[in-house]
């Protein structure tokens, strides 16, 4: 199983072996941009989901702090995301961290749930106590940046998303909220024109208020060709 470490505001650390991994998808809270995410993977001739919003279960060990991810053809790209990270039994015990979904966009097309557990979820390395930051949520900001020149693809706030306390409540309902569980949010529409099959990615969440930010960033490395 795969243990994560987190740093937090005051110096300390936490530590929890992942357990259970869910991705959310189609995730805004407005419809609007929930429609424009769909419209993008359409292009990618991904078909529509028949459940808004949805949420994929992920192999536990795909939860990884790395700054590499190992990728079988160019055809592949991150998405921005805030995760939650559930580190013992009451809402206090929630964390709050940047992350990355990289999905094979070509396995997307016949299942989006395949895609997701083909590459990684990256998360940062920082995180807050989520009831730290609760009444400021909707402003911290979500940005991601592709490739070398770092070219701004994904703008938005968690006021865009889902807001954390719905996805605790999905997980209570379910009996999924325990010590291990990492839920990632879903993320926002991409800047139109930028390539999103770039060989890096970073992604960083912002709160205005302190001007602290989580950040995480990987590089993509192919792998070798198939003998067979």
């Amino acid at each position: 199983m795969t243990t994560l470490t987190f740093e937090l505001p005051d110096g300390s650390t936490e530590s929890v072996t992942v357990t259970t991994l869910l991705n959310a998808g189609y995730a805004g809270r407005d419809q609007a941009e929930v429609a424009s995410h769909i419209a993008e993977l359409a292009e990618l001739g991904v078909s529509a989901p028949t459940t808004i919003p949805a949420m994929y279960p992920i192999s536990p060990y795909l939860a990884q702090q790395t700054s590499e991810v190992h990728v079988q053809h160019g055809h592949t790209s991150g998405e921005a995301e805030w995760a939650l990270v559930i580190t013992g039994p009451t809402r206090d015990d929630v964390l709050l961290t940047v992350a990355c979904d990289h999905t094979d966009r070509d396995l997307e097309v016949h299942s989006v749930a395949w895609s997701k557990n083909a590459s990684p979820d990256v998360l940062g390395t920082g995180a807050w106590r989520l009831a730290e930051v609760a009444d400021r949520l909707d402003d911290i900001t979500l940005r991601a940046r592709v490739g070398d020149d770092e070219t701004l693809i994904q703008d938005g706030t968690l006021g865009d998303l889902l807001s954390p306390d719905h996805w605790l409540d999905v997980l209570t309902e379910r009996g999924l909220f325990r010590a291990g569980t990492v839920l990632m949010s879903g993320t926002v529409s991409m800047v139109p024109g930028v390539d999103q099959f770039a060989s890096a990615w970073k992604v960083e969440l912002r709160d205005p208020a302190t001007d602290r930010t989580l950040t995480c960033a990987y590089r993509t490395v192919a792998m070798p060709s198939p003998i067979g």
